[in-house]
């Protein structure tokens, strides 16, 4: 069963054309890259996958969520539904890795302490930071953050992760175990999309793979 479904869809930020002609579909724990160059509209893709940049043209539906007039009031929910990993981690500098992670259920509408904590615990058990939880971002390093990123973003059991350029600030052998990592939670049956310039990674770990280039998307 598709997950996502594009159909010549058409995406715009200011006005400007940045894909059009979009056709494309999504399988449930299915593993894609996203290649192309910067400016390509990678990223502009994956931000009209949680109706962060609105389609303008075309038919999309994510997460049985039709895209092109969902209502204002339904994105919470699909946001909710999507797991999203940043090249730049966003963790908050003020507080430690636990209290980012209890942060991000208490904002989405957990309440019992109990259940916050076997959450927290099972999801830094999945990316091997269970020991890590006490401390705060600048003690770890790069891969360790961005591991504690991929645990934040299955907090909530998500259905889809985007991951955009989640190597880009790594060193060669810290990128490959986050796309090992990656790969392993697509495995278990969540669908991971993940944006990348590092065509090595997508020869070492071979997946799916489509290109934006020309203002259009296509399968390899």
């Amino acid at each position: 069963m598709s997950i996502i479904s594009y159909n010549d869809v058409e995406i715009l930020r200011k006005e400007l054309v940045v894909l059009k002609h979009v056709t494309m579909s999504v399988e449930a724990g299915e593993f894609i890259y996203l290649i192309g160059k910067v400016g390509s509209g990678k990223s502009s893709l994956m931000k009209s996958m949680y109706a962060e940049i609105p389609i303008y043209t075309g038919t999309a539906n994510v997460l049985d969520y039709n895209l092109v007039d969902i209502n204002k009031k339904d994105i919470p929910f699909l946001r909710r539904k999507i797991g999203i990993v940043f090249q730049d981690f966003q963790l908050l500098t003020d507080r430690n890795v636990y209290s980012n992670l209890r942060f991000v259920l208490e904002a989405t509408g957990w309440k019992n302490q109990e259940e916050i904590d076997t959450r927290i615990e099972e999801v830094l058990t999945q990316v091997g930071m269970l020991n890590k939880s006490y401390k705060m971002p600048h003690e770890l390093s790069g891969g360790e953050q961005q591991r504690i990123v991929i645990a934040r973003a299955l907090l909530n059991k998500p259905v889809l992760i985007l991951a955009d350029e989640p190597t880009g600030n790594l060193d060669p052998e810290t990128g490959e175990q986050i796309v090992a990592r990656l790969h392993k939670i697509a495995s278990e049956g969540t669908a991971v999309i993940m944006a990348t310039h590092n065509l090595q990674l997508v020869e070492q770990f071979p997946a799916k793979v489509i290109a934006c280039e020309n203002k259009q998307v296509r399968r390899l």
